[in-house]
């Protein structure tokens, strides 16, 4: 894996998990029983956007952690998964 690729991949994940860390616990402001005038009742009251990237960012290393170093081992290639036999014309090189 290249630098680019595992930059690329990093970046993927980490918005993945961002985006799911983002539906945990919003808690919206009709729930707190404070609504600001000029927004929805649903807008989250207390959102602690700080707090949901740091958590995002040390999710994200994991899970990139070990999904890189399978890359790298070669545990697994892109030949182990292609299950309709598309690569089988290729040379083992690439």
């Amino acid at each position: 894996m290249s630098v680019t690729g595992g930059l690329v991949l990093f970046a993927v994940i980490w918005f993945i998990t961002f985006f799911i860390a983002l539906q945990i616990r919003p808690g919206s402001q009709a729930e707190e029983g404070h609504v600001v005038p000029g927004t929805p009742p649903g807008a989250p009251a207390n959102f602690q956007l700080k707090r949901k990237i740091i958590w995002t960012t040390m999710f994200a290393v994991v899970i990139w952690s070990i999904i890189a170093a399978v890359i790298v081992s070669g545990v697994f290639t892109l030949r182990d998964i292609d299950w309709f036999g598309r690569l089988d014309d290729m040379p083992q090189g690439q």
